[in-house]
């Protein structure tokens, strides 16, 4: 038996070992592939609060991008939106664009509590697939993305940042 155990025991061991490694090297080059697909706007596709959809097609060219990623009872999101009500002004020249996994019934509620519902260059999307936080590579909440005017990636940004940051950076390309 002790023999029987000397022998399966670092066989075992030995295989688990390579099964980490294939798993890190996987997760490594999952990271390379979604970092290089997001240099540009990826293509994607989500419902709008009102039923309609949303494309990479919709983005307005020559306008840098703002992808907000929220949650709709997250404290951190909905201080970044009133910041960006409070400062809407200053975004006329930017597309938002807010994106949320949550229930269409929430996401405008949530647009309508801020009153962020009447500006064209806002959106509120539905990601009904739960598709954005892997296509975006993005994995807090809330998390911005911006796009320059030519939708190439300034920078992913995690939690809450200040309005002049952001406006300095998306007008500064």
């Amino acid at each position: 038996m002790k023999r029987f155990l000397k022998i399966v025991f670092p066989v075992v061991f030995a295989c688990f070992i390579c099964f980490l490694g294939y798993l890190i090297i996987t997760k490594i080059n999952r990271k390379k592939e979604s970092a290089e697909n997001i240099k540009t706007i990826p293509k994607f596709s989500y419902k709008d609060v009102n039923g309609g959809f949303f494309t990479n097609q919709d983005i307005k060219i020559n306008t840098p991008t703002l992808f907000i990623y929220f949650n709709t009872e997250c404290e951190y999101c909905n201080e970044e939106t009133k910041m960006i009500k409070e400062n809407k002004e200053k975004f006329q020249n930017v597309q938002l664009i807010f994106v949320s996994f949550e229930k269409p019934e929430l996401i405008k509620t949530f647009a309508t509590k801020h009153q962020l519902t009447s500006h064209v260059n806002i959106h509120f999307l539905y990601d009904n697939k739960v598709t954005f936080a892997t296509t975006f590579d993005v994995n807090s909440l809330p998390c911005l993305v911006l796009y320059d005017k030519d939708q190439k990636l300034i920078e992913k940004i995690k939690g809450q940042t200040k309005i002049e940051i952001l406006l300095k950076k998306l007008t500064s390309q």
